[in-house]
């Protein structure tokens, strides 16, 4: 049986400098109680993994707000015109990286590969200091894993021995990005007894989860 923490001391074990890998699609299926405690907490210099940066006051865009982050790779950030806006100024170093390719380098690390080969990309920018191989006369880019520190998560139900159960589309980057953090952290809607969640539900085994949050109140 996993104990239960607060959201201050998930927060707290989250150090400044830290690879957060965070859940999520435009805020959806993100740990919006987790960022809270981190924003709360003042934690800077983070490197955040997600598919987008949300919207300002929404998710992910708190951390930007907040000044938390210093680096960011995702998919796209255009519902955030905070996080364009310190891109330009330099205040953020931003990678975008195509979707596909994204959760696959995600995948890459959870999965213990040494990388991907993507024909994404072949042909224009993304293809400055990346490895090309050829393979049956077709040319891939060598797509190196991405790693986390720290993986947070949000699920819709969790059991006491931390089995993540995932809504709708809450499925996105949680259960790939569960593979891959060092430490993880879920956050569920709510915690119930082992069996009650149904063994086909488990998306997360409980293996992998490191630190449940409590439930909101």
């Amino acid at each position: 049986m996993k104990h239960a923490i607060k959201t201050q001391e998930a927060a707290d074990l989250i150090p400044d400098g830290a690879t957060l890998l965070v859940g999520g699609f435009m805020g959806v299926g993100s740990p919006h109680r987790l960022i809270d405690a981190i924003v709360a907490k003042g934690t800077r210099n983070l490197t955040i993994v997600a598919n987008d940066t949300a919207m300002p006051g929404r998710g992910i865009g708190k951390l930007v707000s907040a000044g938390s982050v210093s680096r960011v790779i995702a998919s796209h950030i255009g519902l955030n015109p905070e996080t364009q806006q310190k891109m330009i100024s330099g205040e953020i170093d931003v990678e975008l990286v195509p979707q596909g390719t994204l959760v696959e380098r995600i995948r890459a690390a959870g999965v213990g590969l040494g990388g991907i080969l993507t024909p994404t990309g072949i042909g224009t920018l993304v293809e400055e200091g990346k490895q090309k191989i050829t393979v049956d006369g077709k040319d891939y880019l060598l797509e190196t894993p991405i790693h986390g520190d720290f993986a947070l998560l949000a699920a819709y139900r969790a059991d006491y021995v931390g089995n993540l159960e995932y809504s709708l589309t809450a499925h996105n980057f949680n259960p790939t990005m569960a593979l891959a953090g060092k430490t993880v952290i879920a956050e569920p809607h709510t915690i119930v007894p082992v069996g009650v969640i149904s063994p086909d539900s488990v998306k997360t085994p409980g293996i992998l989860v490191d630190h449940l949050l409590e439930r909101a109140a």
